[in-house]
């Protein structure tokens, strides 16, 4: 089956986060986003492209800080609210019924229950007609205890990381099958 370029979501599955930023009032922002791309190992660079008109932008340009936050299946119905579009001055933890994550070295709170925040500074903006793709540097990388074993291993199966597929959410369902890379 042959398939239209832009639908690359239909055969490629995607990370879903939320992006979570915080204005210059102090109003919290919440985005869930699936276009983010880690920059090369080892660096400390992550990607994120977002469409022109989106409130987290703005915000990312006026703070030049914002967290990556990594939700698990459990929290979908929070995610699908966050993805409506508020207008700015609407606290949108509020919204979804989230509550902060404290952030170590950024202003912009991460969303508590995650899996794991990255906080992160702007380094570069490059701008496109309808987009943006945002370079940034991690400042602080943080995983949720409560997901990992006595053994000390990340408990997939408890995690459940929530994907994008065929433009549906979903989780791996059967993990048995995750190997150990070592690089």
């Amino acid at each position: 089956m042959v398939i239209e370029p832009h639908k690359r979501s239909q055969v490629m599955p995607l990370p879903v986060v939320l992006i979570s930023t915080i204005d210059k009032k102090g109003v919290r922002n919440l985005a869930p986003w699936s276009c983010v791309m880690p920059i090369l190992r080892p660096l400390d660079e992550i990607a994120i492209a977002s469409w022109i008109k989106r409130d987290t932008l703005n915000n990312i340009r006026e703070t030049e800080e914002f967290v990556i936050n990594i939700p698990t299946a459990d929290m979908i119905e929070a995610v699908k609210i966050s993805s409506q579009n508020f207008p700015p001055d609407v606290d949108e933890f509020e919204k979804a019924g989230l509550k902060s994550h404290i952030s170590k070295k950024v202003n912009a709170p991460g969303v508590e229950d995650c899996l794991a925040w990255a906080e992160c500074k702007l380094i570069e903006e490059i701008s496109r007609k309808n987009y943006s793709l945002i370079i940034s540097k991690v400042l602080h990388l943080e995983e949720n205890d409560s997901y990992f074993n006595n053994k000390g291993e990340f408990d997939y199966e408890k995690a459940k990381p929530l994907l994008i597929y065929k433009m549906r959410f979903s989780y791996p369902v059967n993990v048995s099958n995750v190997m150990n890379l070592s690089i």
